[in-house]
């Protein structure tokens, strides 16, 4: 029997001293009690925070120093022995690695029992762990006090060989550090990349025989969530433990290894495996030198393809969202960002009238409370009264402190000094700038941090005003499609009235988002999914678009890259910021 208790550890990015401090207290916590844990199993980078890029030279260390501080802190905590199994970033001759470390602790000197460094560096969407450390080469079982583990790193156990390799050499448990981002609205439990980290777990357990644990990091790092969401799965292919999303916490399971031999016994995939393994291995060593198959077509041999059809879409919508996954991420998201790392009490936001200004208000009073948000209504002269009605339903029906700045004489005063009658379009942006800098000087004076209110759509097809409404230091909605905004309005109670109205800027008279794109946002929305998706313009228009839609939303799409990316800056040296000198943002 094993008693194991999985901690999902929200660590302070880059505060290496903070996160032991943290760990002291895990330490107390999980020692509290009658029954002790056996082995605290926490996350990948536990001790420093994921998404560290240049700085991971900073906060790595050797198995022996971090087993040395890890052991003192153990000993603060005044604990009972306990074995730790910790994921940190590890300095080794001379190279760096993301590693995860297996250490006995109470007894005297700490025992490092293994060291496991990530085999699988992923280099794909947010990910460029190759570019700052080394991967590893290897995976072993080792002895403990309790049996025989193995250790895997986050994207090794997606690879179904590792596990295989950990159980063909005798792993019990398969202790996996993991730090998954959440991504997927649209599952109804946890975000959808963690429930597919479910069937992982479950699936490579119920294979081999063995027990499968997953410890996932908690918090915020750069707007990407670390959801928890840990999981055990046993050998019989059934999920033993979950760890709460979003939060932090110790999640306590006892690991009865007779199961294993019940498992194996009613189920001997492992041995058949085994008996089998001598001929696989050949077969295994000659498929990397076996020639790459060649297809025939239009008379020719070639190694291409021709671009086959579309692959129908799912019947379901695929902007279709778990509303209330959604609100409780954003919640997290906006608490974490506001006083966890910039370390903020409240918030100060322009509310338009709009269903997104509107949205926000909601999601930031329930993450901080109505008495730190602050809603500022920033009319025109020539603004829709309709706008500072519906800004008023909004702060009545939550409660918030409020403010009305009318930017009408700085409006004027600046189009005037420029010294020609100012269009329209040129009109819009001198106001959008205005309420930017009216929100900023307010956040100075209420030390209260700026809430951005823009979509994804509209950040999409560049419909903002450049350094005005996209540059607030956080913006909640920004990955929200308009279509998945209303839905997630409507959803936190926002009045009706403003829901279901017309989008609207509001800088022009009688403006409106969809005419002036030309396209409903629903329509928009679908094809912007899809051609972000790598779908091709002639693709979308076979799932039932135009082509002047798609090729007006494509248009759109490319033609904004700039507005959505800082000021390009020459790159003259060896230390250029953001190219070589890469220390993170959220620090």
């Amino acid at each position: 029997m094993l008693r194991l208790a999985i901690v999902q550890f929200r660590p302070r990015k880059g505060a290496y001293a903070e996160n032991l401090a943290q760990l002291e207290a895990c330490f107390r916590e999980a020692g509290a009690g009658a029954e002790p844990p056996d082995l605290l199993l926490l996350p990948e980078a536990a001790l420093s925070g994921y998404f560290l890029e240049g700085g991971v030279r900073e906060q790595a260390r050797t198995a022996e120093q971090a087993a040395e501080d890890i052991a003192a802190a153990h000993r603060r905590s005044g604990a009972p022995p306990v074995d730790l199994a910790i994921g940190f970033y590890e300095l080794w001759r001379n190279c760096h690695y993301n590693s995860s470390l297996y250490l006995s602790l109470g007894t005297g000197a700490p025992i490092i029992r293994h060291v496991h460094r990530k085999v699988f560096l992923p280099t794909y969407g947010v990910f460029d762990e190759e570019r700052f450390v080394e991967a590893g080469a290897e995976v072993r079982a080792f002895d403990t006090g309790w049996g025989r583990a193995a250790m895997l790193v986050c994207e090794d156990a997606w690879h179904s060989l590792m596990p295989t390799l950990a159980a063909l050499d005798g792993a019990q448990v398969l202790l996996v550090v993991s730090a998954t981002p959440a991504r997927g609205l649209d599952s109804p439990d946890a975000p959808a990349n963690l429930e597919r980290w479910e069937r992982l777990a479950v699936d490579s357990a119920s294979e081999h025989g063995i027990y499968v644990a997953v410890a996932q990091l908690v918090g915020f790092e750069g707007g990407k969530a670390f959801a928890g969401g840990s999981v055990v799965a046993g050998p019989s292919g059934k999920v033993l433990a979950r760890g709460p999303l979003f939060e932090p916490g110790i999640t306590r399971v006892d690991l009865d290894f007779d199961e294993i031999t019940r498992a194996r016994a009613d189920q001997p995939l492992l041995a058949d495996l085994r008996a089998r393994l001598p001929r696989l291995l050949a077969e295994l060593g000659r498929a990397p030198g076996a020639a790459v198959a060649s297809t025939t077509w239009e008379g020719r041999t070639t190694g291409r393809v021709r671009p086959g059809a579309v692959t129908p879409p799912p019947t379901s919508d695929p902007l279709a969202i778990n509303p209330d996954l959604a609100r409780r991420w954003l919640v997290e998201f906006i608490r974490d960002e506001v006083r966890r790392r910039r370390g903020f009490d409240g918030v100060v936001l322009g509310l338009s009238g709009g269903v997104d200004s509107a949205l926000v208000a909601y999601l930031a009073v329930e993450a901080l409370g109505k008495e730190h948000v602050t809603a500022v209504r920033m009319p025109y002269r020539t603004s829709s009264p309709d706008s500072l009605a519906h800004a008023q339903l909004v702060i009545d029906a939550l409660g918030i402190p409020s403010r009305t700045v009318d930017i009408s004489a700085g409006v004027d005063g600046i189009a005037g000094a420029i010294g020609e009658p100012a269009s329209p379009a040129a009109l819009g942006n001198i106001m959008a700038r205005m309420r930017m800098i009216t929100l900023f000087d307010l956040s100075a004076r209420l030390r209260a941090l700026p809430l951005g209110t823009g979509n994804k759509t509209e950040r999409l097809f560049g419909y903002f005003t450049w350094h005005a409404d996209d540059s607030p230091p956080v913006n909640p909605i920004g990955d929200l499609f308009k279509t998945q905004v209303w839905a997630l309005a409507r959803h936190v109670g926002v009045p009706k009235a403003i829901v279901d109205k017309p989008a609207s800027a509001d800088l022009i008279q009688g403006q409106t988002d969809e005419g002036d794109f030309g396209i409903t946002y629903e329509r928009a929305d679908g094809i912007l999914h899809w051609l972000l998706s790598g779908y091709r313009p002639e693709q979308v228009v076979s799932l039932g678009y135009t082509a002047a839609e798609v090729e007006l939303v494509r248009s759109r799409l490319d033609g904004t890259h700039w507005k959505r990316r800082l000021p390009t800056v020459a790159m003259l040296s060896q230390t250029a910021i953001g190219e070589y000198y890469l220390r993170p943002v959220d620090y």
